[in-house]
């Protein structure tokens, strides 16, 4: 039996912080193509978006993404650099992004995402505004380097 002194955020919470998820990463991922990797969430309301999840606690973000794109599609990226950390305000939580490339790897559908494309900048389908800007935002930083 563990006999543990709980933390301060265990007794407000009720809960370990391996439940509690204040922190989520978004990755850009590119192909040699120079086209961006979405997702096609079953559970999201604009249905195709970046991807992403939450942190699970000691894990680093880079692995973390890497880890959750092979579990959610079965799909191989490297995350390579930070693009933007920003905080949302509507929920508190910490949004930690970045600038990744595709390996390979072969699509598998999951519960959380049905499809996965490879989208030009003039055919990507209607995202929302944050994640747009995210993507603008990776290919300039692509081609200043």
């Amino acid at each position: 039996m563990n006999h543990r002194t709980k933390t301060p955020c265990e007794i407000f919470f009720g809960q370990t912080l391996e439940t509690i998820r204040p922190v989520k990463r978004c990755p850009v991922i590119f192909n040699e193509k120079k086209e961006v990797l979405l997702f096609k969430h079953t559970y999201r309301q604009h249905a195709w978006s970046l991807p992403g999840g939450y942190l699970k606690s000691g894990e680093h973000p880079k692995e973390a993404l890497e880890r959750e794109i092979k579990e959610e599609s079965g799909l191989v990226v490297s995350v390579d650099e930070s693009l933007k950390t920003r905080t949302d305000r509507d929920s508190s939580r910490l949004d930690m992004c970045y600038v990744g490339v595709f390996i390979g790897g072969e699509f598998t559908p999951s519960h959380e995402v049905s499809e996965y494309g490879f989208f030009s900048q003039d055919k990507i389908p209607l995202l929302r505004s944050n994640q747009v800007f995210l993507i603008e935002a990776a290919r300039q930083q692509k081609m200043v380097k």
